[in-house]
């Protein structure tokens, strides 16, 4: 496929230089590096996990108070505060 593409200045750089290194073509030197950066997974680095924390209410809060409040604020947003 034939496209046209701009290059930023250093990335002209590193691609000259790749060619002269390497020998190969500028053809040759863009598709490799497309290939790897497309193929390869996110270097380094281990999985990110989440510990679990096991939270509560504490005694004595009123799960219907916050529900009520819930709607309290839903109800004064739809309403622009003009309650």
């Amino acid at each position: 496929m034939r496209t046209t593409v701009t290059f930023d200045d250093d990335v002209a750089r590193l691609i000259s230089d790749a060619q002269h290194r390497e020998r190969k073509s500028f053809k040759q030197v863009v598709n490799d590096a497309v290939r790897r950066g497309l193929t390869e997974g996110v270097p380094g680095g281990a999985p990110y996990h989440v510990r679990v924390h096991h939270s509560g209410l504490r005694p004595g809060v009123d799960v219907t108070a916050l529900n009520r409040l819930a709607d309290e604020l839903e109800d004064d947003g739809l309403l622009g505060g003009q309650r």
